[in-house]
């Protein structure tokens, strides 16, 4: 089953309270909370805010969207510590994080298996909080291609970790296919938009595209996913309750 919802980093000039409302007036079902500026990262206060407006609103918590980069020691990333307490505080499912910060192409074996103790690391400590790793699907990580992402996904060998997904925009459509089908089996959330040489578009522009991704998500085995929009042409909010109009009615077909 596909929920939908929005990644609050869509509008990082927003307020909380504002894009709930736009949550609400859009029809969606979830928000994925991001925690670089609506739930910072180890602000347990801003999180417990959040969730109650989020909840009284009506609406579900779909995920944290933290910038954890796992194996990544540097002082602009976030300790996972800080991550988990505000997921926790939150209410969140799971967790989204970073596979690294460098592309598969460029990395060493020492690296790759630093990356992956970590990801094993952090998803033992979120598992004793019932909190799900999502693995952000995404160039300059160990994700950024399909057998990159497969590669990791068994060398990690976690159940409590799983990969969302967004179509890579520099593949082909048929490529983007092959991408989806391959990680299906290991499929958490889908983050939704329509871009072409680096320039976003209507979501209706790719409605054909996402109506064949959806088909083969909403025919795969999994527990209930999340479809949730990002990347909306402008940051404009009119274009964004389009794009949500369009998403539901995606879903419905």
């Amino acid at each position: 089953m596909l929920h939908t919802g929005m990644l609050s980093v869509t509008f990082r000039n927003l307020q909380p309270e504002e894009i709930i409302r736009l949550t609400v007036q859009a029809g969606l079902d979830a928000i994925e909370w991001g925690g670089d500026i609506h739930v910072p990262h180890g602000n347990v206060e801003v999180a417990k805010r959040v969730k109650r407006l989020t909840e009284e609103a009506g609406l579900i918590i779909a995920s944290y969207g933290s910038y954890y980069k796992a194996g990544v020691y540097d002082s602009d990333v976030p300790y996972f510590e800080d991550v988990l307490s505000s997921a926790i505080a939150l209410g969140a499912p799971a967790i989204r994080i970073w596979a690294g910060n460098k592309g598969s192409e460029k990395v060493e074996l020492g690296w790759r298996d630093q990356v992956i103790a970590d990801i094993i690391r952090v998803a033992n400590q979120a598992q004793q909080e019932n909190i799900r790793i999502h693995l952000e699907y995404h160039a300059n990580t160990l994700t950024d291609t399909l057998e990159s992402t497969l590669a990791l996904l068994e060398a990690v060998g976690h159940p409590n970790v799983g990969t969302n997904w967004q179509p890579p925009t520099l593949l082909t459509f048929g490529e983007q296919l092959e991408s989806l089908d391959g990680v299906l089996p290991f499929l958490a959330d889908v983050h939704v938009y329509y871009l072409q040489l680096g320039e976003r578009y209507p979501l209706s522009s790719g409605s054909e595209e996402w109506g064949e991704f959806f088909h083969r998500i909403s025919s795969s085995a999994g527990n209930s996913r999340f479809a949730l929009l990002e990347f909306v042409r402008g940051n404009d909010p009119k274009q964004f309750l389009e794009d949500a109009g369009e998403l539901r009615r995606l879903l419905k077909s």
